[in-house]
């Protein structure tokens, strides 16, 4: 089967590679669509970061680049391996990508996202989703009911921000500012609107990404290369701060705004991954009692996720911005997601096409 594999920076080409055997508890999914995620794009530009390397293999799966890519993907049961039962071949599913021990702390607590051996398929082994087929133990595989495998792509980063939302607090009368208005930027602003948060401010300087961020659920926009945008959310929460903050741009300056927006014993929440040590300004954290939480991933999440969606409480349809076949990932896919990062959110895949 074909599939695009991650060779090293700069280097994903379409191989021939053979097509996974189902073994027993797993399921064999033919893939529809997979969305090209923004990690995808950091291996392809600055990689290997979390794909594994000949010398340092996986200690889960024991593989190492070249690697099929793709994590955020959703299709159709084709085969059940021995053991699986409640599932039909021709289901529409999504896959939770995850590769973990299920032995450490972590995933004792039900923290399986931060296991300490974590690993992703589509980065860490165990095939990829810009391919035809993925075999996938049973616990994650999730059916989609009625939903189309196309909204089953955006399952994945929508559940990254369900998970971020869920673990602030945030709740009806609330308020709340996002940093960032690219793709997880404005899918937490969507999941704060699902949520029922009173007031979301985005804060983007991005022309694109503003109007993006108002059909996303944003109340109010705010540009900071123009306003205070501490002073700004005070004076839109009459002086208090936002009760819970979004840090989903991976920037020093950013991440101190989103604290000093925060309101006294409020909570701001770091969903971004950093390419570099953040400098935090402590005090900010110590005179107002703010709380800085960590988001990874998700952990327990998809099933509500798909409720959000089939609901109507979500439009995972504003966020698709394109749709190509996997001989075209690298030029209509990867190269026009870094070239014209402000025009798209998610460009899906079909490694059928």
């Amino acid at each position: 089967m074909k599939a695009a594999r991650f060779h090293g920076r700069g280097d994903i080409r379409i191989d021939d590679i053979p097509e996974p055997a189902t073994r027993p508890g797993t399921v064999k999914v033919e893939v529809e669509w997979c969305g090209i995620c923004g990690t995808d794009l950091h291996e392809y530009l600055e990689g290997p970061i979390f794909a594994s390397t000949t010398d340092a293999p996986h200690p889960l799966t024991g593989e190492s680049i070249p690697i099929p890519l793709g994590h955020e993907f959703a299709g159709v049961v084709r085969e059940l391996g021995e053991g699986v039962t409640d599932l039909r071949v021709g289901d529409r599913v999504v896959v939770e990508p995850y590769i973990v021990c299920g032995r450490c702390d972590a995933c004792d607590q039900g923290r399986y996202n931060v296991c300490q051996s974590l690993g992703f398929v589509g980065l860490s082994g165990g095939g990829g989703g810009f391919s035809r087929f993925v075999v996938a133990q049973r616990r994650w595989i999730h059916p989609l009911g009625a939903l189309g495998t196309d909204i089953g792509a955006l399952v994945e980063p929508l559940a990254v921000a369900y998970h971020a939302v869920r673990l602030s607090g945030a709740e009806p009368g609330h308020t709340a500012t996002v940093f960032g208005a690219g793709p997880i930027g404005l899918v937490t602003t969507a999941a704060l609107r699902a949520a029922g948060v009173e007031q979301i401010f985005v804060v983007e300087p991005a022309e694109v990404r503003k109007a993006k961020a108002h059909v996303a659920g944003a109340d109010e926009v705010l540009d900071p290369s123009t306003v205070d945008v501490p002073a700004a959310v005070a004076e839109l929460t009459k002086g208090r701060g936002a009760d819970v903050t979004f840090e989903c741009a991976g920037i020093d300056a950013v991440l101190k705004a989103a604290i000093r927006s925060t309101r006294a014993g409020g909570t701001c929440v770091n969903v971004a991954i950093w390419g570099h040590e953040a400098s935090v300004a402590l005090n900010d954290l110590v005179f107002r009692e703010v709380n800085v939480l960590g988001s990874l991933a998700y952990a327990g999440d998809h099933p509500a996720t798909i409720a959000m969606i089939a609901d109507g409480k979500v439009d995972p349809y504003q966020f698709i911005t394109g749709r190509i076949g996997l001989d075209d990932i690298v030029t209509r896919g990867f190269d026009e997601l870094i070239g014209n990062k402000e025009e798209n959110v998610k460009i899906l895949v079909s490694p059928a096409e």
